[in-house]
């Protein structure tokens, strides 16, 4: 299968001039305006040897490869491979719609837990802005449900800088309000979080359906901590 060929039988010129607002800074000429569950289909139509060839050429030319590599990844079954194979991605990843494409459901599952733990700590702490942004997101995805360790937060608290960081800390704090919200609130009420961070997790929680009205009103109280370095 020629995947570029069969991407650009996909576009949708229409589509392609929406996409583009949604992601600014990326090179128009290599976006073609696929629709995400377009890409997905395309995926299912992949055989193992396809996708298996496709996964080792690096780097792609379009966004929607990118994205495309994201969805096979997020569907590999073994978690030693998918974390070879994210790690080895993600330093190819240039805008945060690749990035939050990135899920492999096997990073989930319990006997995987302690050691994707470990990556993600490692991923968030990159330099690399996308690499950073997926570490958090791991975390987010994986460990405020089952596998959940209350050092997540410190971590994720520890992580930021720069809009697409901060909104990725911002999403998880809001989940973890709606999840663990003892633990949680307790980083609001300390100021351990970033002002942008703490604005934007408390915008975010203030917007869930998921959080009552009190406590709502409670985190609308809590003072804006002052600016801090990373």
């Amino acid at each position: 299968m020629n995947v570029a060929e069969e991407l650009e039988r996909l576009a949708d010129a229409g589509y392609r001039s929406f996409h583009l607002k949604l992601v600014p800074g990326i090179d128009a000429a290599r976006v073609l305006g696929v629709r995400i569950p377009l890409i997905r289909a395309l995926a299912k139509r992949m055989d193992a040897a396809e996708k298996d060839a496709f996964l080792t050429v690096l780097p792609h030319y379009y966004y929607e490869e990118n994205v495309l590599h994201a969805v096979i990844v997020s569907g590999l079954k073994d978690a030693d491979r998918a974390a070879a194979e994210v790690a080895r991605f993600l330093p190819y990843v240039d805008n945060w719609a690749v990035c939050d494409a990135i899920s492999p459901k096997c990073f989930g599952r319990k006997e995987n837990a302690e050691r994707v733990r470990v990556l993600a700590y490692g991923w968030c702490d990159s330099p690399h802005l996308y690499t950073a942004r997926y570490g958090v997101n791991c975390l987010r995805d994986n460990f405020l449900d089952g596998n959940y360790v209350p050092d997540v937060l410190r971590k994720v608290a520890g992580t930021g800088g720069g809009y697409y960081l901060d909104m990725a800390a911002a999403w998880f704090f809001c989940d973890a309000l709606i999840k663990r919200w003892d633990d949680a609130v307790a980083y609001l009420e300390k100021g351990n979080l970033s002002p942008e961070v703490h604005r934007k997790a408390v915008r975010k929680a203030c917007d869930s359906f998921r959080i009552t009205s009190e406590r709502k009103a409670y985190l609308k109280s809590l003072p804006v901590p002052p600016a801090r370095d990373f």
